[in-house]
């Protein structure tokens, strides 16, 4: 159905209606206060107009329905008793809309923003040196209500303060009750936009400036004045506690072949969780200035999807130590192992790596960095100068090829992880990498693991294999203390 055939009936909008309004503005957008303005200024009882507010406060207005030329809704009283109340604002005439079109296409702040859904206040002095008056004046508004009340009655006037809160949700609302709905204004913008539209393309064509006359050029003045009509941005969003629950997908039917309902709704929580700390991030003052993800490989993701569980929204900086370990059920557990090429049994080492330190932290464990000699130079010389003299303790490097000599004093190199007579247990199985820094702490199971970007990160050895027990830090002494800590015969697990 064309906008130009829709009827009245057509264009009826029904509201639900509002809860109380107690201790708050009772119209909070520019549209809402013009309308209450508007009630206020005209209105020749004012102890009926106070009445309704206190009514409409009290959230005794029912849906409200919104058609041209009129706005209905039930308002109990006090006692419970309740009446139909009715309110009649005159329509726009087709002449009068004609009007209102050609002046909203003339300035293209206008067009823009109405296209956009969206009212500036401005437009409602530009529709009045158009002839056409968009708020009502004196003696606009007449009132029906059953109570048999002459003129406004507490129960009409609570329904002019409900339209107000209507029109700080929807301010096409008052262009409704005028006549038109929110359709067919646009529709008729568009035609009267369209044809300037393409004489301009046909101007542009042919090297022939278009007449600025027709109103398709903006003078600066109108420019000036459309400064105001974006809208301020809305507060940001309140951050929830915790994800999101997703739909549970145990139902009675059983899923189609191939379709694994564990794992789609273990990848329904992880995604929430994901946007859950996107949306955190977003909101951090600095977070400008904090680089972006980097592209992941399916062996990282899938670490990274396996570590959502069971704390997806706990900041890996301020995770307790050790770190607790809780993976996915299986076969899910499994299929992220086998997609991070791993034994599903080193997979727990890999999601705390992934929680101390994201990509990073999981590039220390698996050893795929390969440092040259200077990156050695500068871990001997950060090792050097982390304690006072006497205070640093006995470190040697840990891995085959380390050389021989005394482990009293901190040797360096590199190699391609411990292996066996390199220190309590073995860890050949787990440590894969060809090339990383180490140093382990002599006759201890705790080792510092010296990463790419210059940070040390504590490692202790549990039942013959290397986890990862804290965050990175740039101070080996730091990060020797946390893994000191986590070695700790009395360190909860």
């Amino acid at each position: 159905m064309s906008g130009t055939d829709r009827t009245a009936e057509d264009e009826a909008r029904t509201f639900a209606a509002s809860p109380p309004a107690r201790g708050q503005g009772f119209a909070v957008t520019w549209w809402g206060r013009a309308w209450l303005k508007a009630l206020e200024d005209a209105a020749l009882d004012g102890a009926q107009l106070r009445k309704g507010r206190t009514r409409a406060r009290e959230g005794a207005v029912g849906a409200v329905s919104v058609r041209p030329g009129r706005i209905t809704a039930v308002v109990r009283d006090r006692d419970g008793s309740a009446h139909r109340s009715d309110v009649l604002l005159r329509r726009l005439t087709d002449e009068e809309w004609d009007r209102f079109v050609a002046m909203a296409a003339d300035r293209a702040a206008h067009v823009a923003a109405l296209l956009d859904r969206d009212m500036p206040p401005h437009l409602v002095e530009d529709a009045a040196s158009a002839g056409v008056e968009l708020l009502p004046g004196m003696g606009d508004l007449e009132p029906e209500c059953d109570c048999g009340a002459w003129d406004h009655c507490a129960h009409s006037a609570a329904l002019c303060y409900q339209l107000a809160r209507l029109l700080d949700q929807d301010p096409f609302v008052l262009l409704l009750l005028r006549g038109r709905n929110e359709h067919r204004l646009l529709d008729a913008l568009q035609r009267r936009v369209a044809p300037t539209a393409a004489a301009d393309g046909e101007s542009a064509a042919s090297g022939v400036p278009a007449d600025r006359g027709t109103g398709a050029g903006v003078d600066a003045v109108t420019a000036f004045a459309a400064r105001d009509a974006v809208p301020p941005l809305p507060a940001p969003p309140l951050v929830p506690a915790e994800p999101g629950q997703p739909p549970s997908l145990d139902t009675e039917s059983a899923p189609p072949a191939g379709v694994d309902a564990g794992a789609l709704e273990f990848l329904a929580s992880a995604a929430a969780a994901r946007a859950l700390r996107m949306l955190s991030d977003a909101l951090r003052p600095d977070h400008g200035q904090q680089p972006f993800e980097e592209e992941l490989t399916v062996r990282q993701d899938c670490v990274r999807l396996a570590a959502t569980a069971p704390t997806p929204s706990t900041s890996a900086a301020h995770l307790p130590l050790p770190l607790p370990v809780s993976l996915p059920e299986e076969p899910t557990a499994g299929r992220l192992a086998g997609g991070s090429g791993r034994p599903a049994r080193e997979l727990d080492a890999a999601v705390r790596a992934w929680r101390y330190g994201g990509a990073e932290g999981l590039a220390v464990l698996d050893g795929e960095w390969a440092p040259d000699p200077a990156d050695v130079i500068r871990a001997q010389a950060a090792l050097d100068t982390a304690w006072e003299d006497g205070d640093r303790p006995a470190l040697r490097r840990s891995g085959p090829g380390s050389g021989s000599g005394s482990d009293s004093g901190v040797r360096s190199g590199s190699g391609p992880g411990s292996g066996p007579g390199s220190g309590p247990g073995s860890d050949s199985d787990s440590d894969s990498g060809s090339g990383s820094v180490r140093w382990r702490v002599t006759g201890s199971s705790v080792e510092l693991r010296y990463g790419a970007d210059g940070r040390w990160w504590p490692y202790r050895e549990e039942r013959g294999r290397w986890s990862p027990v804290g965050p990175g830090d740039h101070d080996p002494s730091v990060a020797l203390t946390v893994a000191i800590a986590a070695a700790a015969p009395d360190t909860p697990e």
